[in-house]
């Protein structure tokens, strides 16, 4: 299927590694050029590198904090002429814990990274988007949306919160031919995954192997996602082909997430 995007420039977050990469490759594949951010210059480099080299489009990296006001500003600064015809929301979540524990910093910073940097964002692209008749967002979010993680608070409090915003922008603006919708993952082969699958292995005293088995027979499909199919997803909900998807939440969790509607 030819997703009708080939020439437009995106801006993916996070998209070093993981998910945000997945997206990226995914998004570069249909011709799409763009702008990649991350925090680590290195390791961002040698994936533009490998994605340019791979697919023949622009990629330009911009080694930056996305959840700070002058990271935000120097990203924009790389797109041409300031815009994009496609955004990729995304952000790594903030720390497990416990709700007695965490004080106002600890939202606040949530809010910030989860909420708030997406939303500015949107502000600073969309935009542009509406003017020009076209555009894009996916914000990359969390199934713990739809189902909370108890240890996962300060992610459902803050990715709830844009999942609202989302809510209601992405009707305001639908007219004009912008789409903004939300995917959320649930556990995919990243090293989100082995992160927690190691945590678990020592709290239950068992191994990094034996604690992934547990959690993957806890997914119907009996496996982790692939980041690429994540990625594909995300490039359909990109494509010319979303015109008619407004505000939506789509749940890639393997069907653990149990829900007639």
């Amino acid at each position: 299927m030819d997703m009708g995007i080939k020439g437009k420039r995106a801006l993916v977050c996070a998209a070093s590694k993981g998910l945000g990469r997945a997206c990226a490759e995914a998004l570069a594949a249909e011709g799409v050029n763009l702008v990649i951010n991350a925090r680590t210059q290195e390791t961002l480099e040698a994936t533009a590198k490998e994605i340019a080299d791979r697919h023949g489009v622009e990629v330009i990296p911009v080694a930056a904090d996305i959840t700070t006001p002058e990271g935000r500003e120097k990203v924009l600064a790389a797109l041409e002429g300031g815009q994009a015809d496609i955004l990729v929301n995304n952000a790594g979540g903030p720390p497990p814990g416990n709700w007695q524990d965490w004080s106002r910093d600890d939202f606040i910073r949530a809010i910030d990274a989860n909420m708030l940097t997406a939303i500015a964002l949107m502000q600073a692209l969309v935009p542009g988007m509406m003017e020009r008749g076209w555009g894009r967002v996916v914000n990359i979010t969390s199934a713990a949306v739809r189902s909370p993680i108890a240890q996962l608070g300060l992610s459902n409090t803050a990715r709830t919160g844009l999942t609202g915003f989302v809510a209601g922008m992405s009707r305001q603006i639908a007219g004009s031919g912008v789409c903004v919708n939300n995917l959320l993952p649930g556990m995919h082969d990243t090293d989100r995954a082995v992160s927690l699958d190691t945590a678990a292995s020592k709290a239950q005293g068992i191994s990094i192997d034996e604690a992934r088995a547990k959690r993957q027979a806890s997914i119907p499909t009996g496996v982790y996602g692939r980041p690429e199919d994540f990625g594909a997803a995300c490039a359909f909900m990109c494509s010319e082909h979303a015109r008619f998807m407004i505000g939506q939440n789509v749940m890639l969790d393997g069907g653990i997430y149990n829900s007639t509607m």
